[in-house]
């Protein structure tokens, strides 16, 4: 049976940086999978997933037992490490964080992306009412992220930023930009008086700083990719997805079959939600954000190749990519991504 998910940033660090010490053995063998998730309702897929046990549901289908070790961690880069240790067989960060590890393992661990997660939109919230614009920002403002410079937020923000500014200023507020997870930032925004006030946030946490009247809203990262959009992906290491192609087709089933349980019955996702996260927030917000029109759980790449360009024209990747098919596996190609 699954653990519960461990909320203290500082114990998912620790915890983290062993599992890298003790399991640097590469991919596991066909019939086992070990899974990392961040916060947040972005990953209500995997939640689905976990809860209705659907990804042993589908290696039975194949005459396989398969065991699954779930496991919460903050932050991209942590991900990623524990990903290229081989700690873990799969993990999840947004769409520029993959791009980045695809990029400089490519040729080498050939890491790709196996699904989306869902296209939501990212606030950057505010309870500095003298903030409007990007333009508002001075060096005494500080905005949280969970990684700082390099995850879905930075890059977002650096995206905007050289629209705004120019390229040459692309990362002009990472110095400003402070490391912390959601939960722990939008506590720190919502009470005020700390020198966090400012948050590139996601769902649900965006919306429960939003119901404090001290709160608003800066920036939406539709606003950056022009529409709808992926917010986080799952990706893995070629090895895994070669050498395990039961245990691989049983975690893609799994997910797929979740995105149409809760397009089925949303309200019954929020529930899932609630349970697997062990959330204490209202059902009733729960499934507004779950309902929002903005939102599409979809395991379906949306605008991905808007990163995979603009990062690339900033130096950020060296490799050109052709289309968004080239880092995601084949599994995923059949769908109208983009």
């Amino acid at each position: 049976m699954a653990t519960p998910f461990k909320r203290s940033a500082l114990t998912l660090l620790a915890t983290s940086l062993a599992a890298s010490a003790l399991f640097s053995t590469g991919a596991q063998a066909e019939g086992k999978i070990s899974i990392a998730q961040q916060f947040g309702i972005g990953y209500l897929i995997l939640d689905v997933v976990r809860d209705q046990n659907l990804i042993e549901k589908h290696g039975k289908a194949q005459g396989l037992d398969i065991k699954v070790d779930w496991n919460s961690i903050s932050g991209a880069t942590a991900m990623n490490e524990a990903l290229l240790t081989g700690s873990l067989d799969v993990v999840s960060a947004g769409v520029p964080p993959m791009l980045t590890v695809w990029d400089r393992t490519k040729g080498k661990q050939n890491v790709k992306a196996i699904a989306a997660l869902g296209s939501m939109p990212n606030y950057l919230l505010t309870n500095n009412p003298n903030i409007k614009t990007l333009k508002d920002f001075t060096d005494k403002d500080r905005i949280a992220v969970p990684a700082a410079g390099v995850g879905f937020q930075s890059r977002t923000l650096q995206i905007e930023t050289a629209k705004e500014f120019g390229d040459a200023q692309y990362k002009k507020f990472d110095d400003i930009s402070v490391s912390l997870p959601h939960p722990d930032a939008t506590a720190a925004l919502i009470a005020g008086g700390s020198e966090i006030n400012s948050h590139f946030s996601s769902p649900p946490f965006q919306y429960q700083a939003l119901q404090n009247p001290n709160v608003h809203k800066v920036l939406s990262s539709y606003d950056v990719l022009g529409g709808q959009a992926t917010f986080n992906v799952l990706y893995t290491t070629e090895k895994f997805h070669d050498e395990n192609p039961k245990t691989y087709k049983a975690f893609y089933d799994a997910l797929a079959e979740a995105e149409k349980i809760i397009k089925a019955d949303k309200p019954a996702a929020a529930q899932a939600y609630i349970r697997v996260e062990q959330s204490k927030l209202p059902l009733a917000l729960v499934e507004q954000i779950v309902k929002d029109p903005e939102i599409d759980f979809t395991v379906v790449p949306q605008r991905t190749f808007i990163y995979a360009e603009k990062l690339q024209e900033l130096g950020v990747l060296k490799n050109k990519a052709d289309s968004w098919k080239d880092y995601f596996f084949e599994e995923a190609h059949g769908g109208a991504g983009s």
